[in-house]
């Protein structure tokens, strides 16, 4: 399952969970983003209890959406230990998520 969080609950659910988490930066209007959804709900099962993936509504969450640069979506940070580790931008395939997703664990 992949988590919402918010400008609010971002520094628990991501910055201090204690498994590598990956964001997904995106919008409701954003037409690239929604392949990005497909395939980290994918994941979320797969790494279930091992890897966290997170998305975060740039339009309702700016404070986050600032403070990490976000300049284009859709936007994957990947975070471990609170702090940014690696980062996908655009529509990209599974193939190239599962790899960084591995490197974290």
């Amino acid at each position: 399952m992949v988590i919402e969080v918010t400008d609010h609950n971002f520094e628990d659910e991501v910055l201090n969970f204690d498994l590598p988490v990956a964001v997904d930066f995106w919008a409701p209007w954003c037409a690239p983003c929604r392949p990005i959804a497909t395939i980290t709900e994918k994941l979320s099962q797969e790494y279930k209890g091992r890897f966290r993936f997170c998305k975060l509504n740039v339009d309702e969450n700016p404070q986050m959406a600032v403070k990490y640069q976000v300049m284009s979506i859709p936007l994957l940070l990947f975070f471990k230990d609170g702090q940014v580790i690696d980062q996908s931008l655009g529509a990209v395939p599974e193939r190239v998520i599962r790899p960084k997703v591995e490197a974290l664990l």
